[in-house]
């Protein structure tokens, strides 16, 4: 699946002008553009058939999980219905993944056959209404392919398959950046001292990341001993472990897709404000930042209230007989568990902010050219420890089969 999409990723879109679409696109480097291009693998950049990535999915999650809290309907399809009602939700996201990179591709097709490079050469040499009919259909299609390779690798590989081709698309730009980064140091544009800072800052960086990233807190569970009809029940304890950051990466993916929608379509905008706004969300700028951090924060608490509903933990720990020692089971164990998550979210939410912005601005200093956030840092760090802990639970399922296969035998 992965050389499919890297394949992909080299096919351009019909009725492009690569060579001027390739000068056309310098100007946007060290823009929110970049960042874009980034996590789309360098397709927007060469406009290839996979140039909308998964984003669009990516943003209709987002309003899928949003109207779930705030549909009746949907919440109980989410709720109360198990397999068909994620089967629903599903269909319904796919759905509305549809339109959102159908009006997202309707709005490139439009602004792609207006641009000329710097030396006057059009980017689309044929204009009109046939070359925004192939170019929404090839850029949804493109969409709706990626949808379904994320699918099947979920189903039949290792973790989560969106997350594993934003994290494909990621790390396919590193090669490139690496022999850039070594071509300006051998011509003295960057110094011994910025790649070793640079290096310094990663390693930093990337420990940070591992560090919160596997860190819990563990909630003691006590079983009393009981007796249901005939079958004697010894209890125990246990613990219930809460990370300090449940949410993952989900929280800067989300940000991300929120910011570049509205200051994509804005550069695309011949207009003076329209260029203002627009140039107000450069990653550099402080209103970019601060509503980096304002998202980051909301779907921090957003995403971990939908993944870890403390009213259903303490129900079902009552349900079982289980209880936090020193804590009465029901509404009390509800508004401990509460509490605990607030204050680990609360330290999730600041680290994902200060590992989101910092390394940026370091890099910034370095003059290194590489869009080096905690941004690509944790998408990268987390998907690869999600993957690993994957593997693990695959082996050990493993060794358990084959334990069982040789006592049959």
């Amino acid at each position: 699946m992965f050389a499919i999409y890297r394949l992909g990723s080299h096919i351009p879109m019909p009725g492009i002008d690569t060579a001027a679409l390739e000068d056309f696109f310098r100007r946007f480097e060290g823009t929110l553009f970049s960042l874009y291009d980034i996590f789309s693998g360098g397709n927007i950049g060469r406009m290839t058939v996979f140039a909308l990535g998964v984003m669009p999915y990516i943003s209709a999650s987002i309003m899928m999980q949003l109207l779930t809290v705030a549909v009746p309907e949907l919440q109980r399809l989410a709720k109360e219905e198990g397999d068909y009602g994620r089967y629903k939700i599903n269909q319904y996201t796919r759905y509305l993944t549809v339109f959102v990179a159908f009006v997202q591709s309707f709005g490139i097709s439009l602004w792609l056959q207006n641009q000329v490079s710097p030396a006057g050469i059009p980017v689309v040499p044929n204009r009109g209404l046939g070359f925004i009919f192939i170019a929404v259909t090839t850029l949804v299609a493109g969409t709706m392919f990626l949808v379904w390779i994320g699918e099947r690798i979920s189903e039949k590989g290792i973790g989560n398959g969106m997350s594993l081709l934003i994290f494909a698309g990621i790390v396919a730009q590193f090669p490139n950046t690496a022999v850039q980064v070594t071509e300006m140091f051998r011509q003295g544009e960057l110094t011994p001292f910025d790649i070793v800072g640079t290096l310094i800052t990663i390693i930093v960086v990337i420990v940070g990341i591992v560090y919160i990233q596997e860190a819990e807190r563990r909630i003691p569970i006590q079983y009393p001993r009981r007796q249901v009809g005939r079958q004697e029940f010894t209890g125990g304890s246990t613990y219930l472990p809460i990370k300090i950051n449940p949410a993952g990466v989900i929280p800067i993916i989300f940000a991300q897709a929120l910011l570049l929608i509205p200051s994509s379509i804005l550069a695309f905008i011949e207009n003076p404000i329209a260029q203002v706004i627009s140039d107000s969300f450069n990653p550099t700028s402080l209103l970019y930042n601060f509503m980096y951090v304002v998202f980051i924060i909301f779907f921090t608490y957003f995403y971990t209230a939908v993944i870890i509903n403390p009213v259903d933990v303490a129900d079902n720990l009552r349900k079982a007989g289980g209880f936090i020692p020193g804590v009465r089971p029901g509404q009390d164990t509800q508004k401990f568990l509460e509490n605990v998550i607030n204050r680990l979210v609360f330290v999730g939410a600041i680290f994902l902010c200060v590992v989101a912005i910092v390394p940026l601005f370091i890099s910034i200093w370095l003059r290194v050219p590489l869009y080096f956030g905690g941004t690509t840092a944790l998408i990268v760090v987390g998907v690869a420890l999600d993957t690993l802990r994957q593997l693990e639970a695959q082996m050990t399922t493993m060794k358990y089969k084959g334990y069982t296969i040789r006592r049959r035998r």
